[in-house]
């Protein structure tokens, strides 16, 4: 498995993307095409004991900024980690590539240079979330904030293949993010979708969903256009935290709480990874004509070590070969 990373995307670039490939080398046992300033990483490489006959290189000299544009990708820092790091994957010298960087730039970047598979209308960004006895997958998370309903169509075709294919779940429940159970809840968006998604041969479709209903295990692939997949994603994230800090305030009120909590240590350690989201690595951007992984921009060495992992699965997994089958046969 040859997996191409943005060494130089992030905003603990290129230390914590180093360490955390290393980890994956000497965990997976992955080839890692490192991109960036190859003068630069050898150094960084050296100086902190992370070499690894598992690394190549591809020298890029420029680097997307957080704050630069989505198109610079394709434009004024064609040679940017991001931008080499997508053209080889193109080319075919990796499997799969994964970014810590700007997220415009990645989405654009690969819908321009990767292309999307022919058929699908938009690509969109699909976060692993935790539920309930398990996992979800929303999507999308923000690459289209507007959409139509034959988008979230094919989202719920997109996410249902990528949760069967990686997650292994044979029959995935595909709902749709609304304000009500009811087929015509909804603004005119929503229930022309319901209707796309219910006679979606391919996707067992189970109704409308609330907000509330995600975190339960409702559905494993939550369906909604991106704004308000974004809004969902960052209150569940706050709620996490929220949980996580308060728990923390009652563990450590007094000596009873605090015995009770060594008595607890190991099932509350579990808890807390399953808020954490740098056990889940990042977003697959589906759609992409490649297996492409999108990392927090505030991943550290463990975010990318789970993102390779992620990444890795996406290209063994055949899923876009799947998609575009399907694509093909609707169309």
């Amino acid at each position: 498995m040859r997996i191409l990373v943005d060494a130089m995307g992030g905003d603990n670039a290129p230390l914590e993307i180093l360490k955390g490939c290393k980890l994956a080398a000497d965990e997976y046992g992955y080839d890692i095409i490192l991109c960036g300033d190859e003068g630069r990483i050898r150094r960084i490489l050296d100086e902190n004991g992370l070499t690894s006959g598992k690394f190549a290189f591809a020298d890029a000299p420029d680097a997307i900024e957080m704050t630069d544009h989505a198109d610079a990708v394709v434009k004024e820092k064609k040679d940017s980690s991001m931008a080499v790091g997508l053209r080889l994957l193109k080319a075919g010298e990796g499997d799969a590539f994964v970014t810590a960087g700007n997220t415009g730039a990645a989405l654009v970047g690969s819908s321009l240079i990767l292309r999307r598979i022919k058929g699908i209308k938009r690509a969109a960004i699909a976060t692993i979330l935790p539920a309930r006895n398990g996992t979800s997958m929303l999507i999308d998370c923000g690459a289209n904030v507007e959409c139509k309903a034959e988008y979230l169509n094919q989202f719920g075709l997109m996410g249902s293949l990528y949760v069967k294919a990686v997650l292994g779940i044979e029959t995935p429940r595909v709902g749709l993010l609304n304000n009500g159970a009811e087929a015509t809840k909804g603004a005119p968006l929503q229930v022309e979708a319901y209707k796309l998604l219910s006679e979606n041969p391919y996707i067992h479709f189970i109704g409308n969903i609330e907000g509330r209903d995600g975190p339960l295990g409702a559905a494993d692939v939550i369906v909604c256009d991106g704004f308000t997949g974004n809004v969902y994603l960052k209150t569940m994230e706050g709620m996490g935290q929220l949980i996580l800090k308060s728990l923390k305030d009652i563990l450590l009120a007094n000596a009873k709480t605090k015995f009770g909590g060594l008595l607890l240590k190991s099932q509350i350690e579990s808890f807390r990874r399953t808020f954490d989201y740098r056990e889940y690595g990042g977003a697959p951007l589906l759609g992409i004509d490649g297996a492409v992984i999108k990392a927090h921009g505030s991943a550290d060495a463990v975010t990318i070590k789970n993102a390779l992992k992620q990444a890795a699965s996406f290209a063994e997994s055949g899923v876009n070969e799947s998609l575009r089958e399907a694509v093909f046969e609707i169309s």
